[in-house]
């Protein structure tokens, strides 16, 4: 990728004197130093280059090195192709991680000087980037927690614990998992975004799960006790007689867990079914039914 010409980026003319190159960065630093923009990424990148430029323009003999077309613009010798290696790690990785190119300030008691120079030590000592990922996990994990192994795109790994109750989109940070830092500076944070699968049969809303779950038409007349399925395991629960299709049912605490403690509840919704195949004796039960002959369910709905 080619260099832009620090002339252009500190916006003075291949004539200027030291003192002009030396109020332009100033100026331009003033403007752009992360310190006075936190959190503006555009700022931080921009202060690089005009570092980076300072740090070439503010050294006279580089300057003319740069001039007789020696070096490029980002200090490296020009073919033959020799580099300036020790130059390059700092000025290309930190271009103002150096005291070198704030030199013209280090005598002052401007309080400006002062923050360049704490900005220094700070980049020599910089932390790790956070690196993120996204996880998917099933729906029963996202509920009772699990354990989960995490392959990244280099073939290294990471652990993860999931903790019981996780959401969709909630973010799990395993400190000084993420990038290297340099000099003294810790490594980042991985940053981990749980995705879940959606599951065949239940569907949470808020603390609360959901399940539509089949009952006989048996079950559904006189009643009974049957099995049914939560994500930590099958509990027994009670069918009143005389129950429909769309009776929804309460376990309660068999939901999500709550951050403050405690559990949701698990919503059963019921579904009659029919035997998938004819039954002789069902149908003429129903046929000699004469109060199923005059009820009519739609009679509220349909007039």
């Amino acid at each position: 990728m080619q260099q832009r010409d620090p002339y252009e980026i500190l916006g003075v003319a291949a004539t200027a004197s030291a003192e002009d190159i030396q109020k332009a960065y100033r100026k331009l630093a003033k403007k752009l130093h992360p310190d006075l923009n936190p959190g503006n990424a555009e700022a931080e990148e921009k202060f690089k280059e005009i570092a980076s430029a300072y740090g070439l323009l503010g050294d006279s003999e580089k300057r003319k090195r740069f001039d007789r077309g020696e070096i490029d613009a980002a200090g490296s010798e020009r073919p033959p192709q020799h580099y300036y290696k020790d130059y390059a790690a700092s000025e290309q990785d930190h271009p103002y991680a150096d005291n070198s190119g704030f030199a013209d300030f280090m005598d002052s008691d401007d309080t400006f000087a002062e923050l360049l120079r704490r900005s220094a030590r700070a980049q020599a000592n910089r932390r790790g980037h956070d690196l993120e990922f996204r996880l998917p996990i099933e729906f029963i994990d996202s509920i009772a927690g699990a354990n989960k192994r995490l392959t990244l795109p280099d073939g290294d790994t990471l652990d993860v614990t999931i903790p019981p109750g996780v959401v969709e989109g909630q973010v799990l940070r395993l400190r000084g998992k993420g990038a290297p830092g340099s000099g003294k500076g810790g490594a980042g944070d991985a940053l981990i975004e749980i995705e879940i699968k959606p599951d065949r049969f239940f569907t949470r809303h808020g603390d609360d799960i959901h399940l539509e779950l089949p009952v006989t038409l048996t079950e559904a007349v006189l009643g009974g006790r049957i099995r049914v399925p939560t994500p930590t395991g099958a509990v027994t629960m009670a069918v009143p007689k005389g129950s429909n299709t769309g009776t929804v049912l309460r376990l309660r605490g068999k939901g999500a867990p709550r951050p403050a403690g405690g559990h949701g509840d698990q919503l059963v919704r019921l579904k009659v079914m029919l035997p998938k195949k004819p039954d002789p004796e069902l149908e003429a039960f129903v046929a000699g039914w004469e109060n199923g002959k005059t009820y009519n369910p739609r009679e509220e709905v349909v007039t």
